[in-house]
């Protein structure tokens, strides 16, 4: 198996998953690097945050734009064919069947609602796929707030449906060009504009990177994908929770989501990278984005540019509490190429109806892999999270196919 973490044995459940240490510390990973005219901003989101974490009013209302907006609960759809293909039993968790098509609108909801509770009137995001933008816009559009929305010069080539969709939707798409012109510099560019825009704007950070309190706050605006899966589960299978949990990992908030269903329970967690964006995987200790985390960097200690077919997923690093997840082998990273990525989009497609985004065909690319070489054995049950819909990697997949 090329390119992946250690995974120890036996793998510890439990104690892992929670609020985070003083200062936003998972382990060594984690923190508040932001520039000074940032800190007391990152303080204000976590005293808001914690405040309206605590109220069920707050939940509740946020609860109820997943359910009659965003479309939540998702189903868990056996994948049947590919299931008996493959030896193993797999399950899909639809995430891409929500408003917009990904998991991005569970963080996004949230994250607008509590810019509201803030007496914000604007949201600023970044986006890669532009999945995180949509949701951005969408949520804006249902709140009454504006939104500016910095997206890689290639990725706007790369994704024009989705840059379309954050136009109709009233959103401001701003193209950065420095750079690999990707999210990593979109990422930078919205912290910078931040800055300047603290009094009346939220940045709403799209996945479980970035300062204090982002990464925690993220993952659990995304928990509600593990904590349905893992009742979803309960009713589904003999034995109550899957042997493996599967999922595509940039950031990671899809994965951190998923991941917290299942931290206490004996069920074995795989993030799937891309092979050249592999910051789990591959990286080493840095500093990007306002945290310490895992970032592919070169010799002299420089952030060096990531690469995937997958535009989520082109990051040279990954959130914090994966990289403390890698570290207690609490959870395992691995990696697929491009060409993977691609025939397992396609296998899907045609044994289960369903076209996913890019990313999520990471991790399917795994588990194809992983059945097919032993990792996973026979009869195991797995559950993977299929984090979006392929109607935005359209034009990439008909250039290759």
């Amino acid at each position: 198996m090329r390119n992946v973490s250690p995974w120890r044995e036996p793998v510890p459940p439990g104690g892992t998953m929670g609020e985070p240490r003083a200062r936003g510390r998972f382990g060594e990973y984690g923190g508040r690097y932001a520039p000074e005219s940032l800190v007391e901003a990152c303080r204000e989101v976590d005293e808001a945050f914690r405040e309206a974490w605590a109220e069920p009013g707050f939940r509740g209302s946020l609860a109820r734009l997943l359910a009659v907006h965003a479309g939540r609960p998702t189903p868990l759809t056996p994948a049947l064919r590919l299931s008996e293909a493959l030896g193993v039993r797999l399950y899909l968790k639809r995430e891409d069947l929500t408003h917009t098509g990904s998991h991005k609108i569970n963080n996004v909801l949230g994250q607008a609602l509590l810019a509201v509770r803030m007496g914000r009137r604007r949201l600023i995001a970044e986006t890669g796929a532009g999945q995180h933008g949509v949701a951005t816009a969408t949520a804006a559009a249902l709140l009454g707030l504006e939104a500016t929305v910095f997206m890689g010069e290639r990725d706007i080539e790369r994704q024009a449906l989705n840059v379309f969709r954050m136009r109709m939707l009233g959103a401001e798409v701003v193209p950065v060009t420095a750079g690999s012109r990707t999210l990593k510099d979109a990422t930078s560019e919205a912290m910078r504009h931040w800055v300047g825009a603290t009094g009346d704007s939220h940045y709403c950070i799209g996945s479980v990177v970035g300062p204090d309190p982002y990464p925690w706050m993220v993952r659990e605006f995304q928990r509600v994908i593990g904590e349905e899966a893992r009742g979803q589960c309960a009713a589904e299978l003999r034995t109550g929770v899957p042997d493996y949990v599967v999922a595509c990992v940039g950031g990671g908030s899809n994965a951190a989501g998923t991941f917290a269903g299942f931290a206490d329970t004996p069920a074995r967690l795989v993030g799937v990278e891309a092979e050249g964006g592999a910051g789990a995987a591959r990286g080493r200790l840095g500093v990007m984005h306002g945290c310490r985390s895992l970032f592919l960097q070169d010799g002299d200690g420089q952030i060096t540019q990531a690469h995937s077919i997958a535009a989520g997923l082109d990051y040279p690093g990954v959130g914090p509490e994966h990289a403390h997840l890698r570290d207690l082998g609490r959870a395992r990273y691995v990696t697929v190429t491009d060409d993977e990525a691609v025939g397992a989009a396609v296998r899907l497609a045609r044994t289960e109806g369903i076209v996913p985004a890019l990313e999520s065909a990471h991790a399917l690319a795994w588990v194809i892999r992983a059945a097919g070489g032993g990792d996973l054995p026979a009869g195991s049950t797995v559950l993977m999270t299929l984090s979006g819909r392929g109607d935005k990697d359209v034009s990439t997949l008909k250039e290759l196919l």
